[in-house]
């Protein structure tokens, strides 16, 4: 028998009742796979932590804070496995220092480094299934970390590629990948395959069906993941490592975020090596920066304007007024009232045009554009965030999407 593994997010754990359906659902694979399953928190959960940790202090100390949302996964691994015992199924909660999922310690983003798939072996062997906590691990020296939201995806695609499963099912609350969000767009229509390129795009650029570095690591490591409901059945949306729809669609889906702020350096001197001297101590502090734009030189002064996530306007704003002297601006502006909206598809490598047919149809929505940025198969622009509902929908029905 092939190994699976299966991923049941916050929803779909978010109740004895959900529990015990999921566990029917284990227990039903498990005829025809050898089954691994990694488990969320039930929904709520883990915000309820945070909010107990912020009675005391907004800013809690970090390996606490990390400790104390990691134990929501305990309860629901644990409940599962006395669900799946109940109707006859031998099943064994791990948690991540069981398995020795060894991770980074950076605490809130720790990143994996390694999996002692022994342990999960031999409770194969032993014929239990193992249900193994996500969204966190282990560093080095025995502290626990947790792998920032969305982080169960990641520990099940990690381990579907330590065990070399056949798959990686991401049991979640939509019943597939879609066109685009479907609470914005009703006509989204749900597409039965998307390639592993396509969906880097469309996750790093919010797509929330699935963590982006989910993703990363199922394309490094060659995984195959189907995204499905574990509320109805179906065959879901199938992530393929091959390109197998080249000659379809144009673009395959439209992503876009919301919680993004536009961050501009005004009157910068133009030096050589001036954007690693902005960009290089957010780097340092695992900041992810996004759409990058710098200005033609003036009197030997630029504009250098950058996007991170809200979440980390702060951190960005005090690194960069930490660094005031050394990077010589004159002004820093921040703007939170921005969005990004980004066409994916592997078929713009082929097709010319798409760009310009893009902002023909943003002008006639009298939509203006602040930033572009393109790669080989996206085109992402940043706007006004009021904007962003309307962008979607029209760049949606412009592409046929709905189609």
């Amino acid at each position: 028998m092939d190994i699976v593994v299966q991923k049941f997010g916050g929803t779909s754990v978010g109740s004895v009742e959900r529990i015990a359906a999921v566990a029917e659902l284990v227990k039903k694979s498990s005829n025809k796979d050898k089954i691994v399953v990694v488990v969320s928190a039930m929904s709520g959960e883990t915000n309820k932590l945070i909010d107990l940790a912020k009675n005391f202090t907004q800013n809690p100390n970090r390996r606490e804070f990390d400790a104390l949302v990691s134990t929501g996964e305990k309860v629901s691994s644990s409940l599962l496995a006395i669900a799946l015992d109940s109707i006859g199924i031998k099943a064994k909660s791990l948690s991540a220092s069981q398995i020795s999922m060894k991770t980074t310690n950076s605490y809130s983003k720790a990143r994996i480094l390694d999996i002692d798939s022994s342990k999960i072996m031999q409770t194969i062997k032993d014929g239990y299934i193992p249900i193994i906590t996500g969204f966190q691990g282990v560093t080095e020296h025995g502290d626990v970390t947790t792998l920032g939201r969305g982080g169960s995806d990641t520990t099940a695609v990690a381990i579907a590629a330590n065990l070399k499963a056949k798959r990686c099912d991401i049991y979640t609350d939509v019943d597939g990948i879609y066109t685009t969000d479907p609470r914005v767009v009703p006509e989204a229509k749900k597409l039965d395959s998307i390639t592993m390129e396509e969906m880097l795009e469309m996750a790093g650029k919010g797509a929330k069906v699935i963590q982006i570095r989910a993703v990363e690591f199922a394309n490094k490591f060659k995984v195959p993941v189907r995204v499905l409901s574990s509320f109805e059945p179906g065959s879901g949306t199938l992530i393929s490592l091959e390109e197998n729809n080249m000659e379809n669609a144009l673009v395959s889906g439209i992503a876009f975020q919301k919680d993004q702020v536009k961050i501009t350096l005004h009157g910068v001197v133009d030096t050589p090596g001036i954007a690693y001297g902005i960009l290089g101590p957010l780097s340092d502090e695992n900041i992810e920066v996004d759409v990058i734009v710098q200005n033609v030189s003036v009197n030997g002064k630029t504009d250098f304007t950058f996007t991170v996530s809200k979440e980390d306007e702060l951190s960005a704003t005090n690194i960069i007024k930490a660094n005031k002297n050394a990077l010589q601006y004159e002004d820093v502006l921040i703007d939170p009232s921005i969005s990004k909206v980004s066409l994916v598809g592997v078929g713009m490598r082929t097709h010319a045009g798409i760009a310009s047919e893009a902002f023909k149809s943003l002008a006639e929505n009298d939509i203006n554009i602040q930033m572009i940025s393109t790669s080989e198969i996206k085109i992402t622009i940043v706007i006004n965030e009021i904007n962003t509902e309307k962008a979607v929908k029209c760049l949606h029905k412009t592409f046929n999407l709905d189609k």
